[in-house]
């Protein structure tokens, strides 16, 4: 599915917490989309491709820009060190130090230098790997353990994306609702909130509720680990007017295969009608959003 400026189209998939179900709604709905592109955008922790078992996968590396100091052109001004906000420079005993790990290469403190001391080397933080699932493209972003920051690496995968063959693509977000989670969705179409049947649960859905709010992103509510008794998920987005997209129970058997790594929509024909059918409504609330702003 393309809009009508012939783009692909982008269903971000959000939850408050870790372990409410976006995985599973990602890749399930990737895996019944059939000509799809399933984005890992959990870097710190990705966990897609354990259950796509991607073939052919190959990798490149990300790496970002980092200062090098010139001792002999640095002054000691300190001009550098008051800039930066993040505390990744300090001037210590006649010496400009750099704290490679905490810097944010903003190359502001280049810009800042009045000596021109400051020159910049690339230093690589994480790597971004690609690979097929039947008809399904995997992109997965990993992050070094210790970086400061993972948004390098999740630009690197939604700019690759674009060259990337697939009517639909499919980005599973961090969880919560911090930077990386805001670059994820930035230039999505739509948000799918995924939540649980708890207190707990709506207090995480309130959280990526304000932020697609705040990005002014289309979005609807998949409920996950519904059971028959009242759920206060399905009383907040009642109370706030918000669209529920679908419902997935409590079941035994979905728990199972899930937790074996494996896609129920692939396993199960019951699971892979409860998917296609929630496809149906994502895409039939994309189109009826696509024709309000219109």
């Amino acid at each position: 599915m393309v809009d009508k400026g012939g783009n692909k189209m982008k269903l971000a998939v959000l939850s408050g917490k870790g372990g409410t179900g976006k995985t599973l709604v990602s890749v399930n709905l990737a895996a019944v989309a059939g000509d799809a592109v399933y984005i890992d955008c959990d870097v710190e922790e990705p966990n897609g491709h354990l259950f796509f078992r991607p073939k052919g996968v190959c990798s490149k590396p990300v790496s970002v820009k980092i200062p090098v100091v010139d001792e002999k052109r640095c002054i000691g001004c300190r001009a550098c060190v008051e800039f930066c906000k993040f505390n990744a420079l300090a001037y210590i005993k006649d010496t400009l130090l750099v704290f490679e790990e905490l810097c944010h290469s903003c190359g502001g403190c280049l810009l800042f230098c009045p000596e021109h001391a400051l020159t910049e080397k690339e230093r690589i933080i994480g790597e971004v790997q690609y690979g097929t699932s039947e008809k399904v493209t995997v992109i997965t972003g990993r992050m070094n353990t210790g970086e400061a920051s993972g948004i390098p690496i999740i630009k690197k995968l939604l700019a690759d994306n674009d060259s990337v063959e697939g009517k639909l693509t499919f980005i599973d977000c961090p969880p919560g609702s911090a930077c990386i989670v805001m670059e994820s969705v930035k230039d999505a179409d739509y948000c799918i909130l995924v939540a649980e049947p708890t207190l707990f649960g709506v207090h995480n859905l309130n959280m990526v509720y304000e932020l697609v709010k705040l990005f002014k992103k289309p979005y609807g509510v998949v409920l996950n680990k519904c059971l028959a008794e009242v759920n206060p998920a399905e009383v907040f987005c009642e109370e706030k007017g918000i669209k529920i997209l679908g419902r997935i129970p409590f079941d035994a058997e979905l728990g199972t295969i899930n937790s074996n790594a494996l896609i129920a929509a692939r396993e199960s024909t019951l699971h892979e009608k409860m998917f296609v059918s929630l496809l149906q409504t994502v895409l039939a609330e994309v189109r009826h959003e696509a024709v309000i702003d219109s």
